[in-house]
């Protein structure tokens, strides 16, 4: 996640409360969304950004997973995202987002 989007991120958790904010990704890689969801839960593992040390346990979806899927038109998910989920490695995915959210994440419903 590059330096001004951790910054956005921030300010919207500060702005709004960590509690009413859902980051939604939609990385091609599991390792790449794994690496996005810790930086909004844990803190920027890579030191370099404005969320280093800042442990803010938002809850964090990637784009293709079943229960953010639901949420969409279904006419909509076609047109934008599932040509590129067929390609994608979802289980990869849905792997690494729930193992991060299962660590890192504090406002869960569950």
């Amino acid at each position: 996640m590059d330096l001004e989007n951790q910054k956005r991120v921030k300010e919207f958790a500060d702005q709004y409360g960590p509690e009413n904010v859902v980051v939604l990704l939609g990385a091609a890689e599991g390792e790449a969304s794994g690496l996005a969801a810790e930086t909004v839960t844990n803190g920027d593992p890579t030191y370099a950004g404005p969320l280093t040390g800042v442990q803010l346990g938002l809850t964090v979806y990637h784009v293709c997973e079943p229960e953010v899927k639901a949420e969409f038109d279904p006419d909509v998910y076609d047109e934008q995202v599932s040509m590129m989920e067929m390609v994608l490695d979802v289980d990869d995915i849905i792997n690494e987002m729930s193992a991060i959210r299962e660590q890192y994440c504090k406002y869960l419903d569950k």
